[in-house]
């Protein structure tokens, strides 16, 4: 339990303290918008390192030189674990934005910082603001902000299996152009989830996939983006399972 009380300790005090940043990211943002993308990344990614220490969390990681530094791109991943965020978040080289749950707007300080960091809320009951956020996302990507969505629409809990790929997800790269990047993470559910309340020390493998360009695809693959690029992330996550 020790590793709990420190990491909520710890992300408390961050929030709490970091009301002045905030406060001066905001009149950054009015003035230079670059400069607060790079200084509230910057921060973030800090924050989410401390997390990662103090939960004991190490990480592996295959395939980066995969992921473009110079242009935006469409992250796909897995999800098992709220901490697929945190261990994600300190890799990317660029402002990127996470596609997360509605709900999240009601957690205060934390959802201003995602906000900073170009997140967006998906409220999946509601198919037209679903759409809604699709759109913005694509504008995102445009602006040249880079999009990370974990597309099963949930955490999945059992072992080794995959929830269905939404297929809304992939218009982002459809519209926009961008490259997909299939992002497979293994070993995140035993840090938290697999034994809640108790954070445990784990070693989580991430692996990056090459950049899939939908404009390249053959007509079929085009038409089940979704399975195309989850077989890939498949192929990946129990490749490295003998690694954690």
């Amino acid at each position: 339990m020790i590793r709990l009380i420190l990491v909520a300790t710890f992300v408390v005090l961050f929030l709490i303290l970091s009301i002045p940043l905030l406060i001066f990211e905001y009149f950054l943002g009015k003035w230079a918008p670059a400069a607060k993308d790079k200084s509230s990344l910057a921060i973030v990614k800090w924050a989410f390192r401390c997390v990662l220490f103090l939960s004991g969390v190490s990480v592996t990681a295959i395939g980066e030189e995969n992921v473009p530094k110079d242009i935006p791109v469409l992250y796909i991943g897995n999800h098992r674990s709220y901490f697929d965020i945190v261990m994600t978040y300190v890799r990317v080289p660029r402002p990127t934005g996470y596609i997360a749950k509605i709900g999240m707007l009601k957690v205060p300080l934390l959802s201003s910082w995602m906000k900073n960091l170009h997140c967006l809320f998906l409220d999946r009951k509601d198919i037209k603001q679903g759409m809604k956020t699709i759109l913005t996302a694509v504008e995102k990507v445009k602006t040249d902000v880079s999009i990370c969505i974990f597309p099963e629409g949930s955490r999945c809990t059992e072992p080794d299996t995959f929830l269905p790929f939404r297929g809304g997800s992939f218009k982002i790269a459809e519209k926009s152009g961008c490259p997909i990047i299939p992002m497979s993470i293994n070993n995140a559910d035993q840090v938290w989830e697999a034994h809640l309340p108790k954070i445990k020390k784990t070693h989580v493998v991430i692996e990056y996939g090459r950049p899939i360009y939908i404009k390249d695809l053959d007509k079929e693959q085009k038409r089940r983006i979704d399975d195309t690029v989850q077989s890939i992330i498949k192929e990946m996550y129990f490749k490295n399972k003998e690694f954690v």
